[in-house]
């Protein structure tokens, strides 16, 4: 039987040479055919999987682009890390002023003291006339009076205890006094304050306090004893510090957020959960819920800012505020993706500042509360149209962008139901922009016990310069006897 047709071996032998000859032509061109068919199906499979491999790459390119494209404007890098071209301030058009102080500029002068705040007077009368040469007595009642500032020569104090053994005349016995408020430390309390004032406030390194405080004192330090005395101060700080972390996680608004820190080399990270007056940090070595949980804390009423991160995805949507200024960021981003994406950036781009012009205006009281409510729901909507755009848009990145805004729209515009709740969190990111200063300084801690030095004295600094309190004076308080029971050692706020 012919291959490739149903004719039996009888019927083939009595068919015409001439079909014969034909049929075996068929047959060869069909086996021609079938070859060229299964080259061509190669073909095709080949082109397929190259337009996905250019697909894929173009998809790659177009991220890696995105990232090369990254900046202050558009990403959470930080303004330091931008080009040198893109760093500063946005360009402005070039004014015609001329720099310095414009004409009816009024200007500053430096305030005289008091009388009574002036250590010495120099007081300069003139000897003769300047007309005719006389003599010249008394004195001016309203004389110019000029104020030279100086620093005199400091050296510290030292104080020798001396601790005497007598024997006893009746009995022979020795006995020796006590050492009594002495501690087995070498420094003073204000010593001890000085050098966790440098480190802890000014982020001098040990080697520039060692310099320090030889310099500015006369006082010698080791490398050690800066370690010993920072140890010190943070053993005393544990108690406030504790007391300040309850504090916070009980107030109504609370600003957090985290930044990376280096224990040893190993990656660990600088929390930070601020209010008004009080603000706590914690050195953790997780960036999850759980230590979001600890850091926040288990109260329901509070209203938690804080940026996208999925350790803070347990908040609900009612307590909490999406920080608009990395949403600004996000909306940067996506408008330089080009396409579709740049019209969905851009309009989003136009909806945040509106919503940032809104709420300046109601901080002037330019705009009532109920005026400027109704403006930003009308905002809001815009938003929502823009995001749900996105959520169609063919570029993965913003459809996935825009969707999962679409499901925290509720958290975006808490500050408008809430009064006193701001849209950004620009009040956790001042608080570590001192902590992120010193890590790039020092490159973190190399022990837990530097760690929670950090945290503790961190957690001082920023609380006391937000209530207005004197750093110093606090710490040298801090650093006192235990004996004295009178020191003010609460990092509270004094509401009384």
């Amino acid at each position: 039987m012919l291959k490739g047709f149903d004719i039996r071996d009888e019927e083939w032998a009595a068919t015409p040479q001439s079909v014969k000859t034909a049929v075996l032509i068929l047959e060869q061109q069909l086996r021609l055919f079938r070859i060229r068919f299964t080259a061509y199906e190669q073909k095709i499979t080949a082109l397929e999987e190259k337009a996905v491999e250019v697909e894929s790459l173009r998809t790659e390119v177009a991220a890696l682009r995105e990232r090369l494209g990254q900046n202050s404007r558009n990403s959470s890098l930080p303004p330091s890390s931008d080009p040198p071209q893109q760093q500063g301030h946005v360009q402005r058009k070039r004014s015609r002023k001329r720099r310095g102080g414009q004409p009816g500029h009024r200007g500053h002068r430096r305030q005289l003291k008091p009388v009574d705040e002036v250590d010495h007077f120099v007081d300069l009368r003139p000897d003769t006339c300047r007309q005719c040469g006389r003599r010249l007595k008394g004195s001016d009642p309203h004389p110019s009076r000029h104020q030279v500032a100086e620093i005199p020569p400091a050296r510290a104090e030292v104080t020798e205890y001396r601790r005497h053994t007598l024997c006893c005349l009746h009995c022979g016995t020795a006995t020796q006094a006590a050492w009594g408020e002495v501690t087995g430390s070498s420094f003073g309390p204000r010593a001890q304050a000085v050098v966790a004032y440098l480190t802890g406030r000014l982020s001098l390194s040990q080697r520039d306090t060692v310099e320090a405080m030889q310099t500015l004192h006369g006082v010698e330090l080791s490398l050690g004893s800066v370690s010993a005395l920072q140890r010190q101060v943070s053993a005393a700080l544990a108690a406030p510090v504790e007391t300040a972390r309850q504090y916070v996680r009980q107030q109504w608004t609370n600003y957090v957020d985290e930044t990376g820190w280096k224990e040893q080399a190993r990656q660990c990270w600088l929390w930070l959960n601020s209010t008004r007056l009080v603000t706590a940090f914690q050195i953790s070595r997780r960036r999850d819920q759980r230590t979001a949980r600890q850091v926040i804390g288990r109260v329901k009423t509070s209203i938690i800012t804080t940026d996208r991160h999925n350790g803070y995805s347990w908040l609900g949507n009612e307590r909490r505020q999406l920080c608009w200024a990395h949403l600004k960021r996000d909306f940067q981003a996506v408008a330089e993706r080009g396409g579709e994406s740049q019209r969905i950036g851009r309009g989003l781009l136009r909806c945040t500042k509106e919503v940032f012009d809104l709420w300046h205006q109601s901080k002037v009281e330019v705009l009532g509360r109920v005026e400027w409510q109704e403006k930003m729901q009308r905002v809001s909507g815009r938003v929502k149209r823009w995001l749900e755009r996105g959520g169609e848009c063919g570029q993965r990145k913003t459809r996935g962008l825009c969707r999962r805004l679409l499901a925290l729209e509720r958290a975006l515009w808490t500050f408008v139901r809430v009064e006193g709740v701001e849209p950004t969190n620009n009040q956790a990111e001042r608080g570590l922009r001192r902590a992120v200063l010193w890590r790039r300084k020092s490159f973190g801690t190399q022990s837990r016990e530097g760690s929670r030095f950090v945290e503790r004295v961190l957690t001082a600094v920023t609380s006391l310069r937000q209530q207005g309190r004197d750093v110093l004076e606090y710490l040298t308080a801090l650093c006192q006897p235990q004996g004295n029971n009178e020191r003010p050692i609460c990092l509270l706020p004094d509401t009384s």
